[in-house]
Parts: C-alpha cells; sequence; structure tokens
C-alpha cells in the first residue's frame, strides 16, 4: 500500500535533531555496541513480498499488509550520489525514494563493497533509521502515527532481520499495536457507557496500558472513565442520593488514577451532603417556629436518609421537635411572660415538663377521704406552662377596668371574709374582688380573693384575646402535678411537718391582730401572717411555683365527682357540661394540716365567693 507522510512529517525534523536517541535504552545499547560492525557488514539479502511485510491485527485501518521494496538505484557518479546521500540525511529521508539516504547507499556499496566512509555513513543511516522508528512509535494519538511506525519497522526487518534493534523494536510495534486495538475497544465501550466491570472501557484500557504504558488514547480513556463516573457521583449528590453518589466514588477509585481528585470530589460531596443537611435543619427549625411540626419531620426524616450516624445537626432538630411537641416554642423550666397590646405583660409563667405521677391519696394516709381515692395513674405526653404566683388584685384590675366586667361578689354585694371580733366567716357587705380577707381594700400585690370560678375564666378568656394564646383554669390533675413537684410525700414538702417560711399556713405560732390563736394548726410553725400574704412571699417549689400549697386555695376546672374513678388518666379536666360544683385545691393561709395534704381536694358552688379561694391559670404551650 502506498504511504503518506503528510499528517507525521515533523518526524523528519525530530529525526535530525535526536539521530541515535531511542526510547529503549537495552535497544540503543545494543545497537552501540554493533555499529561497528556495519561497516563490515554485506549487502542485506532482498526479501520476498511475503517476508517484507508486517500483518498487525484489529481495527480495518491496520489491517492492511504494510510492504517496502529497496528502490533501484543507479550509480553513475559515486561521490555525486555520496553526497546527496549525505544531503538525504540530513534531511531525514532515509528510505522512501531513489533520492533517500539509505537505497543511494546500500547501492553504493554494491558498486563498492568495501568503501569504509559508505558503511559508516549506513551506519549513520541505520542509526537515524532507528532513532526514527522508535520516535513514530511513541507518538500513538492517530492510526497514521502508528502506520507510519510499523513502516519503518517493516524497513527495518526488509534491511536488518536479524539485528537485536530491529527485533525489539518489531516487537514494541506489536504491543503497541495490541495495545492501540484494546484502546480501540476501550472508546467503543466508553461511547455505550460502558465504564467498569469486565468488558468495559475501564477494562480494554487498562489491558492495553498494561501492553503499552505509554499509550496516551488509554490514559486518557481511564482519566475519561475516572471523571465521568465522578460527575454521576455528584449528580446523585445533587439529587440528595448520597449513598448512591459513593457508589459512583467507589467505582471512579477503580480507576486507580487520580487519588488527589478522588479525595477532592469525596470532600465536594461531603460538603453537600452538609450544605443539603444544614438547609434541611434549617427549614425544619422554621417549620417549628410555625409550629409545623408535619413539615419539620418530614425534614428529619430526609436529614436522616442522608446523614451519618450521630449528626448534631439532625440530632438538634430532631430534640427541637420533641419540644415542640411536648412544649411548643418553650423549653422546661422556661419562665416567660405574653405581651398584651398596651405594652404591658401578662402573669409569669414557667414550662412544666410532661411526665407522670400518682394522683390521689394512698390507702392508709392519714386524714385522707374516700373522695380522695382511689390513688391512680396521671401522664403529661404534653407540657405546659403554669403561673408562678396566683393572679393579684392588680392584674385582675386591669381586666375589670379594660372590659367593665363586673364579677359575681360585686353584682350581689357580698362576699364570705372573715370577722375580726368573732374569728369567724362571716358573709359581708359591700365585700368584692377588690377586697382583702377582712373585707378591707387588698393591695394589687395581693392574691385576688372574693371570686367565682367563672370569674376565673371570664379573665382567662380576656386573657387570651389580649395575648392570642390560650389561657385557662389548671385541671385538678394539673394542679397537684404542679403542686407536688416530683414528690410523693404526705405534704407537699413532705411527710413531717413545715420546714421554716416554706407556706403561709395556719400555725401554731401565728396570731391574729386579736391575739388570736388557730385551734388546728402545725404545731411550732408560723410564717408571720394572719391572712394572704401579697403573692411569692414565700419560696418557690421545686417546679419554680410560689404559694401552691399555702397562701389561698385555687379554683380548677374539674367538676365535683365523688373520687377518682373513671377519672381521665391524662391529665385532662374531668367536667360534666353544666355542672354547678366546681372544684378547688391546695391549702390557704387559715388550713388545718389536713387540708394542707398534696391529695386534699373540696368542691364549692359556682357561685361561691370567699376570702380563702382565689386563682392562677396555666396557658397552653
Amino acid at each position: 500500500m502506498e504511504w503518506a507522510l503528510g499528517k507525521t512529517a515533523w518526524l523528519v525534523v525530530a529525526v535530525i535533531a535526536l539521530a541515535g536517541c531511542k526510547p529503549q535504552p537495552e535497544a540503543a545499547a545494543r545497537q552501540d555496541k554493533n555499529q561497528h560492525q556495519l561497516e563490515l557488514m554485506p549487502l542485506p539479502k532482498p526479501l520476498s513480498p511475503r517476508e517484507g511485510r508486517v500483518r498487525v491485527s484489529g481495527d480495518d485501518a491496520l489491517s492492511g499488509v504494510l510492504s517496502w521494496s529497496l528502490p533501484k538505484v543507479k550509480i553513475e557518479n559515486p561521490s555525486r550520489a555520496r553526497a546527496q546521500a549525505r544531503k538525504a540525511l540530513a534531511h531525514g529521508d532515509l528510505f522512501e525514494t531513489e533520492h533517500s539516504a539509505i537505497p543511494i547507499l546500500l547501492a553504493l556499496q554494491a558498486a563498492a563493497p568495501g568503501n569504509t566512509q559508505d558503511a559508516k555513513l549506513l551506519a549513520e543511516a541505520q542509526a537515524a533509521l532507528l532513532s526514527q522508528a522508535w520516535i513514530a512509535l511513541s507518538v500513538d494519538d492517530d492510526v497514521a502515527s502508528l502506520q507510519f511506525a510499523q513502516r519503518h519497522g517493516t524497513v527495518l526487518r526488509t534491511l536488518w532481520p536479524d539485528l537485536p534493534e530491529v527485533k525489539d523494536y518489531q516487537a514494541a510495534v506489536d504491543r503497541v499495536g495490541r495495545a492501540f486495538e484494546l484502546t480501540q475497544q476501550g472508546q467503543r465501550a466508553l461511547q455505550a457507557g460502558r465504564l467498569d466491570g469486565a468488558g468495559s472501557a475501564l477494562d480494554y484500557f487498562r489491558k492495553a496500558l498494561a501492553v503499552w504504558p505509554e499509550q496516551v488514547h488509554a490514559q486518557a480513556g481511564v482519566a475519561e472513565v475516572e471523571a465521568r463516573l465522578i460527575a454521576a457521583a455528584f449528580t446523585e449528590a445533587r439529587k440528595g442520593e448520597f449513598d448512591r453518589a459513593y457508589v459512583e466514588i467507589a467505582r471512579a477509585r477503580r480507576a486507580e488514577r487520580n487519588a488527589a481528585l478522588i479525595t477532592a470530589a469525596t470532600q465536594r460531596i461531603e460538603t453537600m451532603r452538609d450544605d443539603r443537611i444544614r438547609r434541611l435543619g434549617d427549614e425544619g427549625l422554621m417549620a417549628l417556629g410555625d409550629e409545623d411540626l408535619d413539615f419539620a419531620r418530614v425534614r428529619l426524616a430526609e436529614m436522616l436518609r442522608i446523614a451519618k450516624p450521630g449528626n448534631q445537626k439532625s440530632i438538634e432538630l430532631r430534640q427541637r421537635i420533641d419540644l415542640v411537641s411536648h412544649y411548643g416554642l418553650f423549653r422546661p423550666g422556661q419562665v416567660f411572660t405574653d405581651a398584651l397590646p398596651d405594652g404591658s405583660r401578662g402573669p409569669s409563667l414557667r414550662v412544666l415538663s410532661m411526665g407522670s405521677f400518682m394522683m390521689g391519696a394512698e390507702e392508709g394516709e392519714p386524714g385522707a377521704s374516700a373522695d380522695e381515692q382511689p390513688q391512680h395513674p396521671i401522664r403529661f405526653e404534653r407540657g405546659f406552662a403554669m403561673g408562678r404566683f396566683e393572679i393579684t388584685v392588680g392584674q385582675f384590675r386591669r381586666f375589670i377596668e379594660a372590659t367593665g366586667y363586673v364579677p359575681r361578689a360585686t353584682q350581689r354585694g357580698h362576699s364570705l371574709a372573715y370577722d375580726a371580733r368573732s374569728g369567724n366567716f362571716v358573709r359581708g357587705s359591700g365585700i368584692d374582688w377588690r377586697s382583702s380577707y377582712d373585707g378591707r381594700p387588698a393591695g394589687d400585690t395581693m392574691p385576688v380573693i372574693h371570686v367565682t370560678a367563672y370569674d376565673a375564666e371570664a379573665y382567662a378568656a380576656w386573657l387570651s384575646e389580649q395575648t392570642g394564646a390560650h389561657y385557662r383554669l389548671p385541671s385538678e390533675a394539673e394542679f397537684e402535678y404542679a403542686l407536688r413537684a416530683g414528690g410523693t410525700g404526705l405534704y407537699p414538702w413532705g411527710n413531717s411537718g413545715p420546714p421554716e417560711d416554706v407556706e403561709n399556713l395556719a400555725g401554731g405560732r401565728d396570731v391574729s391582730p386579736q391575739k388570736r390563736h388557730w385551734n388546728n394548726a402545725f404545731p411550732g410553725y408560723g410564717d408571720g401572717w394572719w391572712g394572704p400574704a401579697p403573692v411569692g412571699s414565700f419560696m418557690a417549689n421545686a417546679f419554680g411555683l410560689h404559694d401552691m400549697g399555702g397562701n389561698v386555695s385555687e379554683w380548677v376546672t374539674d367538676c365535683w365527682h365523688k373520687g377518682y374513678r373513671r377519672a381521665p388518666s391524662n391529665g385532662a379536666a374531668w367536667v360534666n357540661p353544666g355542672c354547678r360544683t366546681r372544684m378547688y385545691r391546695g391549702g390557704a393561709w387559715s388550713s388545718a394540716p389536713a387540708q394542707v395534704r398534696s391529695a386534699w381536694r373540696m368542691a364549692g358552688g359556682v357561685d361561691i365567693t370567699s376570702a380563702r379561694v382565689g386563682f392562677r391559670l396555666v396557658r397552653q404551650l
């Protein structure tokens, strides 16, 4: 077949600069060792056309037989022919025509076999041909380059078949041809999308590099496989499929080409994962701000799907979801107030933890009645906020002035108050929410008394409207839970007598302004008050609430029921529509010891007002 030099003509220039330089050091050493033999070497024996062909398997472009025949040269003037050979050698024109160096030099040798000058020039031409051949072999970027290298092999094999350097080169040509064929198979697999595994692009490219490590297309093919797999990993990561992304990274790692690139890609995917987790967490927290638990839970599920175990962001969102599901936007133990439209603040509240306790009196409890039994478990699945203090006269006054509401005692003109002269509780005229326990005007920091359960609920409804939150009287279970504050004793503080200054109670050391003493009181206890004290005058209990077991008893939502059989177990109020008897709980400033027990409960008509009963509120979270 005819050979065209156009695409690789630059090799001629390279040969001029690199004559004698070969990529195979062992072959070069053998050539240098045997170069002097060329001076005495006989003319090469002509080969038959069959012997002068190089067969290459593989692609059709390489499967043709490359042949070369020594051009015939007629020597008329040896000196002129020798000069022409030197000029051709200098330009890298070695074998193609009768004007090339090697055909001229071989013709000169045939004409004058013993001419050492011609032998030396032929040795230089052979060295240049080998250099040109090795350079051509190193440029394997296309079929034309490989064919150019094969043609050089054909020339060398035709002229000097037994030379070790020629045999080395011919073996290299065969390896390059095999590598080229494998590379082309790899490229076809690459186009078909078969990236790794048996019969894949990576498989063929690796086999090609095993045959010829310098095969640049195979090297580029491995890089392309790696790049495509990394790109696939990024695609999966952008979709949030990080497990699949790491499957692609593992496939890319099998290319064993660029460990630094794989490391950088892995770090980038981790950054994408962190960014996505952070964004999901932020969206979840924003949803919790609107108390949209369902949306937040969806975001948490996605975070848990893509995050590594123990991820702090997902742990934080899960904890916040648990808090919101049990406490709204608050946290256990938090103290807060709600703003009113006029810039003032509502009652001070404390968030009580969800939990459980045993409600009521144990069998055999001293002073207990059947109305306080059976003792039964209560569990709160959600926390709630309770007023830290009893509602004060000043707070109730704000409600009256804002609404014009007329409480029941004001309507009827009397309430039950303490009579200092007799030492008894009697009905007194002109006594209402503005009055103290003895009928005199009450200060704004005193607990409001002389109010009905309906009056308390009217205040709660107004406060709810003002704040946008839901305020109400506590259930009986909520009150006892808050009163016990985690304790299980006979009294809110334990089983013995009251510690110093624990509550405003009826104590044996208490003395009225008229020098009276209680007939039934805690012996040896004195709190310094005969009548209610300003709210918060005594220490808070373990839940941070004041005056739960003393000062004044407090209305709750529940209707009267004899005992706790069939009572709710979830802490909800036990209410009958239209009931006329309501419950109040907690000891008061005048309560006998039996009435200060944690399980003590008392009923009163919905219209009853007295100097012993006030209220505090619960706020829904």
